[in-house]
């Protein structure tokens, strides 16, 4: 199967970090952020790799190359002005293929086993489902969710709170058909929420919960703290 991570964004509320280095770029506990998720990738035997970028883009391809030192095969989806995730999934177009894809954000840190993503995504394949979402407990800077899970199917959030539901954050990690996303012009800029909540209408998106560490590291604050989480992790 093959997996695209997302580096393309500017990382407003990372600068001045960020004026001078791409974000997934940024170093916590001796590494890239986006070379955690090549090597946890690379070790559940996920070595086909896109990368779109834009901000900086160049970095991105020279810190990484052609992945073969990671054990990896990485392509590279040059947007030159970014085009939020959905815009930038359909400009990636020609390098992602048919088949079902993961989907990473290069801006987070998730201990998320990726060895179980062939499986799912075999799943979707031979299922109506469109997408299928990993989501996490709520981080204090998102206390609302952004979707509702019962029963490994992601829902509308229910007007009346059902016992069996849990609204959760979603992690940035996901699987999706290329159907959905077949309508945006190559080029354009579309987000995937709207994508999404379409789906979730639709009762086309499955769904499961990851209890580990996930960090969405937006500030520099956040940045600084999964640095001493991580080495402190590695100094135990």
């Amino acid at each position: 199967m093959l997996a695209m991570i997302l580096a393309a964004g500017r990382g407003e509320r990372m600068r001045p970090l960020t004026d001078h280095t791409p974000k997934p770029l940024l170093q916590a506990g001796g590494k890239p952020l986006i070379v955690w998720h090549i090597e946890r990738l690379v070790r559940a035997g996920i070595t086909d790799l896109v990368i779109n970028h834009a901000h900086l883009g160049t970095q991105i391809e020279q810190a990484l190359g052609n992945g073969h030192q990671f054990g990896a095969s990485i392509r590279y989806s040059d947007e030159g002005t970014a085009l939020e995730t959905a815009g930038g999934i359909a400009f990636a177009f020609p390098l992602l293929g048919a088949e079902p894809f993961a989907v990473v954000n290069g801006d987070i840190y998730c201990d998320f086993d990726f060895t179980h993503l062939p499986g799912c995504v075999a799943a979707l394949a031979n299922s109506t489902d469109m997408a299928h979402l990993v989501l996490v407990d709520n981080p204090e800077h998102n206390l609302k969710g952004d979707f509702c899970l019962t029963n490994d199917r992601i829902v509308p959030t229910p007007q009346i709170p059902n016992p069996k539901s849990q609204v959760l954050t979603f992690s940035g990690i996901g699987l999706y058909k290329p159907a959905l996303f077949a309508n945006i012009p190559r080029g354009s800029k579309a987000p995937l929420a709207p994508l999404l909540r379409e789906q979730i209408a639709l009762g086309h998106v499955s769904g499961e919960h990851h209890r580990g560490i996930w960090v969405d590291v937006g500030t520099p604050q956040r940045l600084d703290e999964l640095d001493k989480l991580l080495r402190a992790k590695q100094n135990a």
